[in-house]
C-alpha cells in the first residue's frame, strides 16, 4: 500500500509497460513492417496551434486565390510601431531604414534591392506584399519561419505608412 514500508519488491501489474524496447530516432525496428521505428502522423494531422482557418490572414489571398487589396489586420499606431521594429530587424539591412533600397548590402556588395517607394511596390496589393515577405522573391529569401504571421502584417502596415513619407 502506498505510504507503507515493506521489505518486498513492488508489484508490477503490467511489467511489459515498464520493460519495453527503446528506439532511437531514425533507427531501424524489427517490430514494424516498414522497418522504421518512427511512426508517420495520421494523414490530415495538424499540429496544435497550427490550424489555419482564415486564408486572407494566413496567406494574403482570398478564397479565389487573388491577393487581398487591404490588410485583414486592423491597422493602428501600435501595429505600425511593431512593423517599424520588425522592419528594422529583417528588412533594413537590404532596403535601409527609409525603404530606399540602399541598405548595407547595397552599399558594400551592390546587391540590387527595390525601393519601397517604387511604383511597383506602391501598386502592389497588401496581400502580394505579405506573400513576398512570406515566400521571398528574386534574391529576397522567405521569412515565413523567422517572422510570425501577425508581425508580417505589421511590416506591411509599416511599409504602407513609409510610402506616404518622402524618401530621404
Amino acid at each position: 500500500m502506498r505510504g507503507c514500508h515493506s521489505d518486498q519488491p513492488p508489484v508490477h501489474l503490467n511489467p511489459s509497460m515498464q520493460y519495453q524496447p527503446r528506439y532511437d530516432a531514425q533507427s531501424e525496428s524489427k517490430f514494424f513492417y516498414d522497418g522504421a521505428s518512427m511512426r508517420l502522423p495520421v494523414p490530415g494531422t495538424i499540429a496544435r496551434g497550427e490550424l489555419k482557418t482564415d486564408a486572407a490572414l494566413d496567406t494574403g489571398k482570398d478564397d479565389s486565390g487573388a491577393f487581398v487589396k487591404a490588410s485583414p489586420v486592423p491597422v493602428d499606431e501600435g501595429l505600425v510601431a511593431r512593423g517599424k521594429d520588425r522592419f528594422a530587424i529583417y528588412c533594413a539591412p537590404c532596403h535601409d531604414s527609409h525603404g530606399r533600397g540602399k541598405g548595407i548590402l547595397y552599399e558594400r556588395g551592390k546587391v540590387p534591392t527595390p525601393s519601397m517607394h517604387s511604383d511597383k511596390i506602391v501598386g502592389m496589393p497588401d496581400g502580394q506584399l505579405f506573400d513576398t515577405i512570406t515566400n521571398g522573391s528574386g534574391l529576397m529569401p522567405s521569412y515565413r519561419w523567422p517572422i510570425p504571421t501577425h508581425d508580417r502584417w505589421a511590416i506591411v502596415a509599416f511599409v504602407r505608412d513609409l510610402e506616404h513619407r518622402e524618401p530621404q
